[in-house]
């Protein structure tokens, strides 16, 4: 049955001393992503200097006006992140960190903001690794899990030193196919400021759509929706 199956492979995993370093590593690494925006947060002060312009600027400054709620957002990023660092707590703060990164990384996307465009996406799958690393104790909740019956050898441990080659080489490969698909995934993004979004316009094969484009997300300060019928409708007509 599938639930022996993840059993099995989960205690193959659990046993191999670099996996668990690996687990280490991903805990510590989300943690540093979270405690210093989230304090920023519980501060009261604004997350970045991007301009209200900017499309993650504007909803930035519209967050950061919404009083105990910002703050509370700050409160849970550091309770996730504190929780993480704790063994015996790390499988909780890996669930309450999930949502939280996954609606970061969903905002990136959706305003192509340049600053988590990259991190966000790579720290949901460190998340669901740790997720995935606490199979064994979140299991029991899951709709397909079914209790092993009496035919069946109980899973043990099986503990290895052995360098598992196979699983960095596909760590790698994840974070290049990762960064390939973002770095391609827009023809034009906003940038963080008019200077950096007039920088891309070099390489455009329509420097004055991208121009057009970029005056009004920095200048105009319109929706990046809007922005973008303008730079499309600049490309059929020629970037005029």
């Amino acid at each position: 049955m599938l639930s022996y199956r993840l059993d099995q492979l989960h205690a193959r995993a659990k046993g191999n001393k670099w996996l668990r370093y690996f687990s280490v590593f991903n805990r510590i690494a989300l943690a540093a992503g979270f405690i210093p925006s989230g304090f920023i947060k519980i501060m009261g002060e604004r997350f970045t200097s991007l301009s209200n312009n900017h499309p993650m600027g504007h909803y930035l400054e519209a967050l950061h006006h919404t009083g105990y709620y910002y703050t509370f957002i700050g409160v849970l990023q550091v309770t996730a992140a504190i929780l993480l660092l704790i063994p015996r707590t790390a499988v909780l703060g890996a669930l309450l960190y999930f949502p939280i990164i996954l609606n970061i990384c969903i905002l990136s996307f959706a305003v192509r903001f340049d600053g988590s465009l990259l991190s966000s996406p790579l720290m949901v799958l460190a998340n669901l690794y740790l997720i995935g690393w606490n199979y064994d104790k979140i299991k029991y909740i899951l709709p397909f899990y079914e209790p092993s019956s009496a035919n069946q050898p109980p899973v043990k441990p099986v503990i290895s030193e052995k360098f598992p080659v196979r699983f960095f080489a596909g760590v790698f490969a994840t974070v290049v196919m990762v960064a390939a698909v973002v770095g391609n995934l827009y023809s034009i993004r906003p940038r963080n400021t008019l200077a950096e979004c007039n920088a891309q316009c070099n390489n455009s094969k329509n420097p004055g759509a991208c121009n057009i484009f970029c005056d009004c997300i920095h200048q105009k300060g319109k929706p990046l929706d809007k922005c973008l019928d303008e730079y499309n409708k600049a490309l059929k007509s020629g970037g005029k």
